[in-house]
């Protein structure tokens, strides 16, 4: 029919699909909206690096869709070889992979111009517990984080400092939104995120592990730098125009500012987030 089905790097059925109403494209234009991603369970990526990424780190994808413009192409061959050697085609964790008109892919993808590529994932839940007892652990706490571009950058940094893990806020924008996806240049898949329901009974769990929660806000008693963030730490990072909540601020054990000598009065999210994890990175370091 319209299943395009690869053994390895063979192209068994050259068949595209090219209509609107075809099933497959209806179901990816949906992965497009927060409330279909949400009851599904599921997003996509784009772009061969993306896409060969969630490969190698062997996460579930779904379906693989790609446009015919790009069926022939060496990048295209390149990522069967990588999902041949990977042991997709066959398992368990075996996926399918279709062929659109590229004007259908044009319609499903997020992007302006798109690479010809995409796939379907099935999202991971994390369950916070189970990394609760690991040794100096190391929490980015996100209390209402709206930008984006905040969001993927933040998870990007945790994972190049090697915290244990991102824990959200119920109102932090979309996780697999399309620009959080590309923010955060394929580190979704190499670091746990957790989305907590409270915020404020998730902190409490944190520290009755012996974890010490620190607040990045500006009426920090001290300078960043001058506290011990050696051992089991999370820092919290509010939200973009509103800072820190009065109810999440209530729930730190320090506040801490990021001392600014100039005329700005704020710093973005992401960057405030960056010094902080990798002043926590400096410190272990130095032990």
């Amino acid at each position: 029919m319209y299943i395009i089905c690869l053994l390895f790097t063979e192209v068994i059925d050259m068949e595209v699909i090219t209509s609107e109403q075809n099933p497959l494209v209806k179901e990816i234009k949906s992965l497009n909206q927060k409330k279909y991603r949400q009851s599904k369970k599921q997003f996509f990526i784009e772009g061969f690096r993306f896409v060969e990424e969630a490969v190698k780190e062997g996460v579930r994808i779904d379906k693989i869709v790609v446009s015919e413009e790009v069926a022939e192409s060496e990048a295209y061959r390149k990522l069967t070889d990588l999902i041949s050697k990977s042991g997709h085609f066959t398992g368990k964790n075996s996926f399918k992979v279709y062929t659109v008109a590229h004007r259908l892919f044009k319609q499903m993808s997020d992007t302006e111009n798109p690479q010809g590529v995409l796939a379907v994932i099935n999202a991971e839940e994390y369950c916070l517990e189970d990394y609760l007892n690991i040794d100096r652990s190391f929490f980015i706490i996100l209390d209402s984080i709206q930008d984006p571009g905040n969001l993927g950058t933040i998870i990007r940094t945790a994972d190049a400092a090697g915290a244990t893990g991102v824990i959200m806020s119920k109102g932090c924008v979309d996780l697999y939104n399309s620009k959080v996806l590309r923010s955060t240049m394929g580190s979704l898949f190499h670091i746990p995120v957790f989305h907590s329901e409270n915020l404020l009974d998730t902190i409490n769990r944190l520290k009755e592990r012996k974890v010490r929660i620190f607040g990045a806000h500006l009426k920090g008693t001290a300078n960043h730098y001058e506290y011990d963030m050696s051992g089991s730490v999370g820092i919290i990072i509010g939200n973009e125009a509103n800072g820190i909540s009065d109810e999440v601020i209530k729930t730190a054990d320090t506040l801490v500012k990021i001392p600014m000598p100039g005329r700005a009065e704020s710093l973005n999210a992401s960057v405030a987030a960056a010094i902080l994890i990798y002043e926590v990175v400096r410190q272990r370091l130095s032990m």
